[in-house]
């Protein structure tokens, strides 16, 4: 049985973490949606996957430095180029908190995977953590199971700290480390300093991630399509360890069916409809 979640909502469609590509993913017929958090400076927990606005607004600045009231001022979904249905709500209001999101997902009635990634580092440190997890039992969520009505709740980070710290709550099902290599993409506008910090810090998040997940924090590994390609047999052990694989990004054919066949069950894409049709077709 696969499960496809929608990446920052279907955000090849609209632009992403947005209450249209959210509703889209829905509309799609995605198992689930994930989407990103951060902390606003009135502490207010809302879905943008960048630490500034910069790329995807109309505005500019750490989201840190903003308030909730700052941030709804902002189009937050024009770069997109894209058009918005009436349904899926007006330009003013695209931004949306997760607790907004939750009650968006409740609303369609139906059975929901909610994959919420924590991002790292957060000038905030863990109160993002306490922050979320106090969102989240305001809402009704039960940390024994991770359900929260009609809704499956998995908490996800590349942070291995952020990972072991929400372990204290947290049922080791629902934690999902998300894991990466080092690639061109990463370090492209760094410098050659820049670019060794992060490499550095990489691989250091790389190996407690691992560890996170071979001491089982975490229940679900979150890799990358091509982490997974280059570490092909790792994959496999964890599988057969009983680790869940949810693997990002998923939107290319020979992706799809390279990790269909490898036997990962869970996958995040920006277009979870075609996902889903590729693996029902096969």
């Amino acid at each position: 049985m696969h499960s496809v979640y929608a990446h920052r909502g279907s955000s090849l469609a609209f632009a992403e973490n947005t209450r249209a590509a959210f509703l889209q993913a829905v509309a799609e017929g995605a198992d689930g949606i994930e989407c990103d958090v951060r902390l606003t400076r009135d502490l207010e927990v809302v879905c943008l996957h960048d630490a500034t606005v910069d790329r995807t607004s109309t505005g500019t600045g750490d989201v840190a430095e903003l308030t909730l009231r700052q941030l709804r001022a902002l189009d937050v979904s024009s770069w997109k180029g894209a058009r918005i249905p009436e349904r899926f709500g007006a330009r003013s209001q695209q931004l949306v908190t997760l607790a907004e999101l939750v009650g968006l997902m409740l609303e369609s009635g139906r059975d929901l995977g909610l994959a919420i990634e924590l991002k790292h580092p957060s000038p905030f440190g863990r109160d993002l953590e306490r922050r979320v997890l106090e969102e989240l039992r305001g809402l009704g969520w039960d940390p024994a199971t991770s359900r929260l009505g009609t809704l499956t709740v998995s908490l996800m980070s590349f942070d291995p700290g952020s990972i072991e710290h929400l372990s204290r709550e947290v049922p080791a099902h629902a934690l999902c480390q998300l894991v990466t290599g080092v690639d061109e993409d990463l370090l492209d506008g760094f410098g050659p300093v820049g670019g060794a910090l992060v490499t550095h810090v990489v691989r250091r998040a790389l190996e407690g991630g691992v560890a996170q997940l071979e001491a089982g924090r975490a229940g679900l590994a979150g890799p990358g399509v091509a982490w997974v390609r280059e570490n092909v047999e790792t994959a496999r052990r964890w599988l057969a360890a009983g680790i869940r694989l949810r693997v990002w990004t998923v939107d290319e054919d020979a992706d799809i069916d390279f990790l269909a066949d490898l036997g990962v069950s869970e996958f995040t894409s920006n277009r979870p409809a075609h996902v889903k049709d590729r693996l029902a077709r096969r």
